[in-house]
């Protein structure tokens, strides 16, 4: 038979919280995204070039919208590639 100091409880390991996830235009305040700003675009594309998506972002649907048409604007003017093997 097992002894007192020698049972052991199932216990849920404990993690801490993440930051809770924000809209940064609807905090900031940011009204028009421009598509001739590069870097600030390349925050919301992977290392691949792929937009990323608003469970990742965080972004509102308005304003992932309005990334996605600067993203699509800039790739056309050849500001941004398409595709690339290692953008960051």
């Amino acid at each position: 038979m097992a002894k007192a100091n020698e049972i052991k409880y199932l216990t849920a390991i404990k993690t801490e919280k993440r930051q809770k996830k924000y809209c940064r235009f609807k905090k900031l305040g940011i009204k028009y995204i421009d598509y001739k700003d590069a870097e600030f675009l390349k925050k919301f594309l992977n290392e691949q070039g792929k937009m990323l998506p608003r469970r990742i972002t965080g972004n509102s649907l308005k304003y992932q919208r309005k990334v996605a048409d600067a993203i699509k604007k800039a790739r056309q003017m050849a500001i941004l590639p398409y595709v690339t093997d290692l953008l960051k």
